[in-house]
């Protein structure tokens, strides 16, 4: 409420100097524009655009879960240019003001409002299995283990989607190379509590460690940092860790420059454990010694361009060029993809970007289907 008062007293002075600013509001899911995840890439699209753009932003953060959509209601009745709910929890607020306020613009994303039949309101959807299959494809190709991992958040369709795709990714990899692969999956919870439990995430992520798993991917939110700390606290899977009918297979880091705290706890009877990233690029996260040269435990992100979806919906109420209905966000217009940077160069043989490459156009081209439900 503090937040909602501040925003009316902001506006009043914006209004009385008579300013010609496009006023922008975003209303965040839970954990906030600093979740290192969704969120916060939905924030740096908006500042993007804040630069560029003659607009002003406004921000909601909900204190905790029940609370997503109260800043909707209170942006349309001040009359805003745009308003974005991020997150599809937000899709009933946004819904139902975009029906009342007619003059005003909305977005929602991951969801659908109206049913796509709304002028002044659409949902930014992306194809997140597409993603999610080149980061399973990369997990199969390096797993040194034949196991893998998947952590969701909140067990709900859209995160079935991150799930499929991942493990339809890893079987592709494992069956090219001829090796039977394991991917296991869990999630964090049934309610959205579940985007903001670390402490659940890591205890799933020893689990899975224990079961074998040396790759583990999450879409997860701020849950997620529980998984990134965890393998940045272990660091490796070593022989004796492993459970019976479990063994290394192969050793693709064997040539990636390991940093000296790793050689002292895991030795040579060991191989790296890794976490694959959401949303945002979480490759720096891995980096344990503030060198991108030595071994990363962060293996790739999954990308997704809710950052670039943003920029896109704003400039578009900025030029009047406003279209509601749907925007879908794929590997065609690279609205998903795969990190490749400074800090998982060296973990991602050349030949494996070149499979990608071509991976990447056959999904386009329908040569490759990829599952986005069970």
């Amino acid at each position: 409420m503090k937040r909602l008062l501040l925003v009316s007293a902001m506006l009043a002075t914006l209004l009385g100097m008579g300013s010609a600013q496009k006023l922008i509001g975003i209303a965040f899911d839970a954990g906030g524009k600093n979740d290192r995840s969704f969120n916060e890439s939905t924030w740096k699209g908006a500042q993007r655009a804040e630069k560029d753009f003659d607009i002003q932003l406004f921000d909601f953060e909900p204190a905790d879960p029940s609370q997503v959509g109260q800043g909707i209601r209170a942006f349309a009745e001040e009359g805003f240019d745009l308003i974005i709910g991020v997150g599809f929890a937000n899709e009933p607020a946004i819904t139902a003001n975009a029906r009342e306020f007619k003059d005003v613009n909305f977005a929602v994303i991951d969801a659908v409002p109206g049913e796509g039949k709304l002028e002044n309101a659409v949902g930014l959807v992306f194809r997140e299995h597409e993603g999610s299959f080149l980061v399973g494809y990369i997990a199969g190709k390096l797993t040194q283990t034949g196991v893998v991992g998947f952590i969701g958040g909140m067990d709900i369709p859209l995160i079935h989607k991150f799930e499929q795709g991942y493990k339809a990714g890893v079987e592709y990899a494992c069956q090219e190379d001829g090796i039977e692969c394991t991917v296991l999956i869990n999630y964090v919870g049934n309610t959205p509590a579940a985007w903001n439990d670390p402490a659940k995430a890591k205890e799933i992520a020893i689990n899975q460690k224990a079961q074998g798993a040396d790759i583990i991917y999450h879409a997860a939110g701020g849950s997620g940092l529980g998984l990134i700390d965890f393998v940045k606290q272990e660091m490796c899977i070593k022989a004796s860790d492993l459970p019976a009918g479990v063994e290394f297979i192969r050793d693709p880091f064997a040539d990636v420059p390991k940093y000296p705290a790793y050689e002292q706890k895991c030795g040579e009877d060991a191989r790296p454990l890794f976490f694959i990233g959401v949303d945002a690029n979480q490759n720096f996260l891995g980096d344990t010694d503030n060198n991108p040269e030595t071994l990363n435990h962060g293996l790739t992100s999954m990308l997704k361009r809710v950052d670039v979806a943003t920029y896109e919906v704003i400039e578009s109420v900025v030029n009047d060029a406003f279209q509601g209905g749907v925007r879908e966000f794929g590997l065609e217009n690279d609205g998903v993809g795969y990190a490749l940077d400074e800090y998982n160069r060296a973990l991602i043989p050349a030949a494996v970007v070149e499979a990608l490459d071509r991976i990447k156009q056959d999904i386009i081209a329908g040569r490759i289907e990829v599952p986005a439900s069970r």
